[in-house]
């Protein structure tokens, strides 16, 4: 199709900003994207039956290996992670459509936490798929033999942050944004925005009817009221897919920093007053011990809406600080695994800590 070069403009400007905006991938997110896929596959599976393709085999799972870290992933067998289908569901035709999704043959018109987003007030009536980076997470429907998971069972939120580790050495922020239906005849998973595969691997590799085939995608699903950006944490009403995945940097920039990516606890070399030789001493990641009240007005039983509102270890648990859902296992309580703690806390030092 020929564009009118004064129409075509806007297009072309947005393709080279998306070529100049990238995230690298962090060190810590490289060694957990590395070390998952040493692994082979996850041992603690959330739910699992899942396919890759509307084909066999159904060898993937929704996993909880990383859970104590607030993350829940995709892996199949092998190696294997996640691919990138295309979703094209949300508003339609809006001023940053391309056309690539015309090639499209099952977009709806609805993603399933729109009436969120447009309650937000924010400009957005719900998800454009051309403009929100969004992850199609979890399977909901009712054929005989479907699949499903409610990701919400294991902490992760409506419209919260998802991370893709896009397999090339990028990664980009999105959301929680829809959920795989019972349209085809099998549970699948690995799907995305057009936006978020746009941002991955190029405008012009994908379209509506062309993803990421190869299995090397790592979706990373945060849990946690504070993982959601809610109304003013996310540029809702943005006009491209760079704006929006933009206003998303700095919540998943703290969030993935709470990521060990498997490896050992974080080490500090010191010099000692005896020796010329240095000692590697095990450093204590920050706030994980257990210590008295610091801040007035934020200790336990305190009004909070996100952990961020709580004084050094305590969690935010049902609006309220130092909450916990399991007693016995609360903050400070002794632990060896992050299975051992409750809610979103982790195991640090023996204690169950705020991650």
């Amino acid at each position: 199709m020929h564009l009118n070069v004064l129409h075509s403009l806007p297009l072309i400007t947005t393709f080279l900003a998306l070529q100049i905006q990238a995230r690298d991938v962090p060190a810590n997110i490289q060694t957990l994207y590395n070390n998952i896929k040493k692994a082979g596959s996850c041992s603690r599976k959330l739910a699992t039956g899942f396919y890759l393709k509307d084909a066999p085999p159904a060898t993937y799972s929704y996993c909880g290996d990383h859970l104590s870290e607030g993350v829940v992933y995709l892996q199949g067998t092998g190696g294997k992670l996640a691919d990138m289908d295309i979703d094209c569901d949300g508003i339609q035709n809006g001023p940053a459509s391309d056309g690539r999704c015309g090639k499209s043959s099952d977009t709806q018109a609805h993603t399933s936490f729109e009436d969120t987003v447009k309650g937000y007030n924010k400009g957005a009536q719900g998800l454009d798929a051309y403009i929100h980076t969004y992850v199609v997470f979890g399977n909901v429907g009712s054929n005989a033999g479907f699949v499903n998971y409610d990701p919400r069972k294991d902490g992760v939120r409506e419209l919260g942050l998802i991370a893709a580790v896009c397999g090339n050495g990028k990664m980009f922020y999105g959301v929680w944004g829809d959920e795989n239906g019972d349209d085809g005849p099998r549970a699948v998973i690995g799907e995305a925005s057009i936006s978020m595969a746009t941002l991955c691997y190029g405008k012009s590799a994908v379209d509506g009817n062309t993803g990421h085939d190869e299995a090397d995608v790592l979706y990373l699903a945060f849990t946690g009221a504070d993982a959601v950006p809610g109304a003013n944490g996310a540029s809702w009403g943005a006009k491209n897919a760079v704006d929006f995945e933009n206003s998303l940097g700095a919540l998943g920039d703290k969030l993935v920093k709470r990521i060990a990516g498997g490896g050992a606890t974080p080490t500090t070399t010191l010099k000692t007053s005896t020796t010329s030789k240095a000692t590697t001493t095990t450093a204590s990641p920050p706030g994980a011990t257990c210590q008295a009240c610091t801040w007035t007005g934020h200790c336990a039983g305190a009004a909070c809406a996100s952990g961020d509102d709580c004084d050094g270890n305590l969690v935010c648990t049902g609006g309220k600080c130092g909450g916990c859902t399991w007693e016995g296992h609360c903050l400070c309580a002794a632990c060896s695994t992050g299975d051992d703690c409750a809610d979103d806390l982790v195991c640090k030092s023996g204690k169950c800590s705020k991650a």
